[in-house]
Parts: C-alpha cells; sequence; structure tokens
C-alpha cells in the first residue's frame, strides 16, 4: 500500500491531457468498441447469455465483460491473468505454466464446473473437465470481447456450464485489416512476439492470419532458492476468414495449430526405498482446429446459423501421460417469433470425441481408447409480459451422454427493467456437471508407503481408480441483481446467488488388499463417489467510474461463503476441507489514466483473501502499466506485474506435479507497430 498512495497523489496533481482528439493507437474496431462512454458499455450487445444479441443492461445474469480496451490497457500476456479482474472468479496460477481458473468457488486445477468457450468452440480436457490455461494463447490483440457469465449457463450451453461460462470472441478479419508486429522481453517473459496480417480478398471477404510466440521462465520453488524447471515456450499460427456471400448469409473459417514445450514434474513409486521420489520431465503439447461457421439473417433481427469444427489436442502434461482427443461438434440455431410477445430460440447439437492414451505403470485408461458422444437440444421462449417493463425468460436444455444418460437442465430468468437507465432480475436454474473420464475410467498411482512393522510388514501402495457408477453433480442455483447506470459517469451492477449442491464428488477408501508380487505389498483403491452435498452463497459487485473523459476506474468486489457436507457413512476426511482452497473476499481497482495524447499510465491492485485448508495467507498484487506512442502506429509500453511483492504463492498443486511454486515480480518492455 505505501506504493499505492503516492502513486494516487501523483496521479491526482497531473493536469489532464487531450486525449481523444484524435485518432488513437487501437483504432482498428469500430468506432463503438474503441471510444465507449458509460452509457455504450451498458448498451453493449452481448451474446453468451440467450445465444443471441442482447444488451448487457437488459441480461438476466451475472454477466461481465472485458472489451478490447479493458485488454490492451492491462498489461496481460495470459488470458488468465485478464480474467484475475472480474468479480466472482478466482484465479490462481499454480506454476509458470498451469493455472486455477474458477467462478463461485471450487477451486483448483482440476476444477471442472466453468465452461470455457473460444468463439463458440469448447476447450475443455475430457480426462478432469478443466482447461489447460498455457495452450489457449490466442493472440489478445486479436480479441474483441470476453464475455463471463457468474452462474449457471447449462441452459444454453450444457454440462458443465455449472458456476460460469467464459466465452472469448475474437475480431471479424475486416475490423482487423493491415498488419501489426508485437515484440519484448522480461525478467519472466524471456521473449515473446507476434505477427498478423490482413487485407481483403474481394469486395465482401477478408482474411487476416498471424504466427506468435512465447517464452516463459521457470517459476521459484515455494520457500526454496532456484527455479521449479516449469519453464515453457509456446509457437502458434492461425487464420480467419470472413464472407458477406450475400445481404442475408455469413460465414466465417478459422483455424489454429500450436506446438508447445514445458517443464513439469511428477512423482515416481517403487516398492522398495525410497519408495517415491521427484522426476522433472520435458512435456510436448500440440494441436489444431478448424471452424467453420454459416449465418442467416431473418426478417426482425431474426437468425439461424449452422456450425461445425474439429479439435484435435495431444498432450503429456499430467504425469506425463500421453493423451489425445479428436472432437467433432456439430451446432444448429434457430431464432424464430410467435405472435407479438413470444420470441422462441431452439438449436440442436452433436458431439463426438475419440480419446487414446498411452498406458504405463502409474497411470492407465481402461480401455486404453474410447469413442465418447453427447446429442442436445435445447429451447428457449423469450416472453414480453408488459411491453418495456417486465420479461421473462424460460427454457431447457437436454442432454444425453455417454457417463450419466439423459440430463435435463432448465432455467427461468425474470427481468424488470424498473426505470430506462435501471434494471433488476432475478433467476432459478438447474445445472449438472457431468464425470470425467478421470473419474470414471482411469487408474493413477497416487503414493507408496513403506512399511512400518511389526504392524504394517510390507509396503502399501495407493492408487485412485475409476467407478463408473458415479452420478453427476447437481446445482439449484438462485440469483438475483440489480444493474443501474446512476449517472453518465457512474455505473453500478450487484449480483447475490445462493446455491445448493448435491450428489458433489469425494473420495473413497476400499478395501486394503495383500498382493505378492512382484514384490509382497498391501494395495488401498481409492475412488470417486457422490457422497457430499454443500451450500454456498454471496455478492459481487462492479463498478465503472468515468471520473473524467482522460481518467477511466473499474472496480471489482466479491464475498463467498461456501459449506459442504459429508454423508455420514462416508470414511473421507479430506474432500471437505476443499471448501477452505477459495477466497472468501476478493476486490480489484483498475485505473486507466491519459497522462497526455499520447502518454498513458494504467495501475490495478488486487486483493485476494487466505485460502486457510491451504495454508496460503492473504495477498495484495500491484501492476502498473506505462505506454507511449511516438508515432500514431507505434506503441512503446513497460509493465510491471506483482510489484509489491518479491515473490509470493498462490496455489498448490492438486495433481500432476508435485513442488509447489511462488509467483515472482515479472517487469517487461513491449513495442506494437502497425503497418
Amino acid at each position: 500500500m505505501r506504493l499505492i498512495l503516492p502513486l494516487i497523489f501523483f496521479v491526482f496533481l497531473l493536469e489532464p491531457g487531450a486525449a481523444g482528439e484524435e485518432e488513437s493507437f487501437p483504432k482498428e474496431l469500430p468506432d463503438y468498441l474503441v471510444e465507449m462512454s458509460l452509457e455504450d458499455l451498458m448498451n453493449i450487445e452481448v451474446t453468451s447469455v440467450a445465444k443471441k444479441a442482447k444488451r448487457l443492461s437488459e441480461t438476466a445474469a451475472a454477466i461481465y465483460v472485458i472489451n478490447h480496451e479493458d485488454i490492451r490497457r492491462s498489461g496481460a500476456k495470459r488470458l488468465p491473468d485478464l480474467l484475475r479482474m472480474v468479480p466472482g472468479l478466482h484465479v490462481a496460477q499454480i506454476d509458470s505454466n498451469t493455472w486455477s481458473v474458477s467462478s463461485r468457488g471450487f477451486a483448483g486445477q482440476s476444477a471442472g464446473k466453468l465452461l470455457v468457450l473460444i468463439d463458440g468452440r469448447s476447450v475443455y480436457t475430457p480426462l478432469f473437465s478443466g482447461v489447460f490455461w498455457s495452450l489457449q494463447d490466442v493472440m489478445l490483440e486479436d480479441v474483441e470481447r470476453i464475455e463471463i457469465i457468474r452462474g449457471p449457463g447449462a441452459s444454453v450451453w450444457g454440462a458443465n456450464a455449472v458456476n460460469g461460462v467464459i466465452n472469448i470472441i475474437t475480431q471479424n478479419a475486416r475490423d482487423t485489416q493491415g498488419g501489426r508486429l508485437t515484440t519484448g522481453a522480461g525478467n519472466e517473459e524471456r521473449g515473446f512476439g507476434g505477427v498478423r496480417y490482413g487485407d481483403q480478398l474481394s469486395e465482401h471477404m477478408w482474411y487476416r492470419v498471424y504466427a506468435k510466440y512465447a517464452d516463459r521462465d521457470d517459476s521459484i520453488l515455494d520457500g526454496r532458492s532456484g527455479g521449479a524447471n516449469d519453464g515453457w515456450d509456446h509457437l502458434q499460427g492461425g487464420f480467419r476468414i470472413d464472407w458477406d456471400a450475400t445481404d442475408d448469409d455469413s460465414f466465417t473459417f478459422q483455424g489454429d495449430v500450436y506446438d508447445q514445450q514445458s517443464g513439469r514434474w511428477k512423482k515416481t513409486f517403487s516398492l522398495t526405498p525410497p519408495y517415491e521420489s521427484e522426476q522433472s520431465y520435458d512435456s510436448d503439447s500440440r494441436g489444431g482446429n478448424f471452424l467453420a461457421r454459416w449465418r442467416r439473417s431473418l426478417a426482425a433481427g431474426r437468425s439461424m446459423f449452422f456450425q461445425v469444427y474439429y479439435d484435435r489436442v495431444a498432450t503429456d502434461q499430467l504425469y506425463d501421460f500421453s493423451q489425445k482427443y479428436d472432437t467433432i461438434d456439430l451446432d444448429f440455431q434457430h431464432q424464430i417469433a410467435l405472435g407479438e410477445r413470444h420470441e422462441l430460440i431452439w438449436g440442436l447439437g452433436y458431439r463426438f470425441m475419440k480419446i487414446d492414451g498411452n498406458n504405463f505403470d502409474a497411470v492407465a485408461l481402461s480401455p486404453e481408447t474410447r469413442d465418447d458422444s453427447l446429442v442436445s437440444a435445447f429451447i428457449q421462449d423469450e416472453i414480453n409480459i408488459v411491453d418495456d417493463l417486465l420479461e421473462l425468460t424460460v427454457g431447457t436444455k437436454v442432454e444425453r451422454n455417454d457417463y450419466t444418460g439423459l440430463e435435463v437442465q432448465p432455467t427461468a430468468r425474470l427481468l424488470w427493467k424498473v426505470h430506462e437507465y435501471h434494471t433488476a432480475w432475478a433467476s432459478v436454474s438447474r445445472a449438472v456437471s457431468t464425470p470425467s473420464l478421470g473419474k470414471i475410467d482411469t487408474r493413477i498411482l497416487a503414493n507408496t508407503k513403506g512399511p512400518t512393522p511389526p504392524l504394517v510388514p510390507f509396503p502399501i501402495e495407493t492408487a485412485f481408480v475409476g467407478n463408473d457408477d458415479l452420478e453427476p453433480e447437481e446445482i439449484l442455483a438462485f440469483e438475483a441483481g440489480y444493474r443501474a447506470q446512476i449517472s453518465q459517469k457512474l455505473s453500478l451492477d450487484l449480483a447475490t446467488f445462493y446455491n445448493v449442491y448435491d450428489n458433489l464428488f469425494n473420495l473413497e477408501f476400499g478395501t486394503t488388499t495383500f498382493v505378492p508380487t512382484p514384490l509382497p505389498h498391501f494395495y488401498l483403491p481409492v475412488a470417486a463417489d457422490n457422497k457430499m452435498d454443500g451450500e454456498t452463497y454471496g455478492a459481487e459487485l462492479a463498478a465503472d467510474w468515468w471520473a473524467e473523459d482522460w481518467w477511466q476506474m473499474r472496480a471489482a468486489y466479491s464475498f463467498l461463503s461456501i459449506h459442504l457436507d459429508i454423508d455420514g457413512n462416508s470414511l473421507d476426511t479430506i474432500s471437505e476441507r476443499s471448501e477452505g482452497w477459495s477466497p472468501q473476499n476478493q476486490f480489484s481497482l483498475r485505473s486507466y489514466f491519459d497522462l497526455t495524447e499520447n502518454l498513458e499510465l494504467d495501475a490495478g491492485v488486487r486483493y485476494v483473501d487466505r485460502l486457510s485448508e491451504l495454508d496460503i495467507g492473504s495477498y495484495t498484487g500491484f501492476d502498473l502499466r506505462l505506454g507511449w506512442r511516438p508515432l500514431d502506429d507505434l506503441e512503446i509500453s513497460i509493465v510491471g506485474q506483482n510489484l509489491l511483492q518479491r515473490r509470493h504463492a498462490e496455489f498448490v498443486p492438486d495433481f500432476g506435479n508435485t513442488s509447489s511454486t511462488e509467483v515472482e515480480q515479472s517487469v517487461y518492455l513491449q513495442l506494437s507497430w502497425r503497418f
């Protein structure tokens, strides 16, 4: 705080600049996405809640938008770091290439209650229903906005959209014409660069191509000196084509390929001393995707679209266990009007996934290769009860998956337009989180303990084994919120929630058996079960304040309370402790300050409460960015991250890697040139 107070005092003393009087550097987007007033921000159209364009101020859900300008001025080089500003999200860096990103609790690398999409393409891994965040290294300069829903989105997006949806939306190719070169380096960001070029193929067809590279340094071992051998480098390239074939028909084609090398740790086990040891290994991840989308505009603003994508991931990021996932996904949606008061959206979907594992002693899939399919349908009716006053949305998603069969996930949302600039809303939803492949068909050697004669004369081998009788986790979510534009300079967005969870996954110990080969030892299986329930409640507040034309501030506060209960017939003493893996209080404040017409000073401070069950104390992070435009098309910026502490811990490994690490201070210099 000693650094923050002088900075704020310094900012107040500065003479306001003349920012906004001429074209600013990032003006590649339409004006409404660059030079937004507060009213423009409230009226921006979002698509993630209802799968159709709808004004943010008239959306009956807890939704937050990170816009293009937020991204540019944040100083973040990774998607997880961008998400730290969102109320209700907890972002924690586990090591140099691993993050925990969760919404409204249930944090962890294996967190599986948050659906993440890039341009409508799901990026979760079926092994643990989470996300390999280091593989999602999109070119941030080409992201138009990120829409974040806190709370269930399963009625339109399906299973695993339990506590939230993150939808990353990139720009139309016609808005990224010309070239852009970005390069830089620092102590943690050892070197990075990206180049993108866009042009017209015809009067109504535009394209862009890009390539980028990043080299990230090792994190530092928790409480010890030396690097953790978890640095990584990532090479990625791709393209996008947008074609307005007719006045009513448009097509999008896009794809990416990537190759990532990273260092990791794993435990090795033996039935002879030392029984357990740590070992580093080099991980190789490769993949690619291709997406095609057709959209037709119909009368009165209605539309239909069809989308298909193919995604390939090959990685050994967990336990040095090689996995390959091939996904084909088809999605159709149709928006129609029924009379004057009903607007109906319905859709069908199909997903096929082929999964291959390369089994070895520590990790094995059974069967080693499997094919999974998912069939879905959704319908949603938006009912105009009273014109410009009261609106009710009801709908449901019906899915059939190969793990738990048929799942129905309904929702009802009520919107009350209290005033032209004031909106209240409430909702009730049911959603499910289906078991991941790792909980059903996987055997993972967890640890080996040496004998303790005379009671335990032989080593004990403990392994996590799959349970194909698992039921889905269920949530019944109650939400209410109020969104208001208080004045031309101040807006507030409040969301509250109360969630009831049933059939939460926990760990149950099996029966210990004696195994005579290859050496005499005891074998203890541990399997997932559904013997835990719980409830969460909390509140989230976001505020936007335009103090002056040249000074904007964005603030967010979150409160979360989690209570988990193990069934009386359970022997589990571990899973209930995960309620202390998420912070109870979080706060962030970002300031965008135009010192002069070509000089920007941006600062961000965030507070994260302690994680009581992980022995991680509270911490305050402070980021600072100074951006200078000596020419209209050239920007030079210097960014400092985590400046208040030399190092601090944010989370602990929950599987796959064993050494706890700390996040270090980071400073980097970046040059960005448009041509």
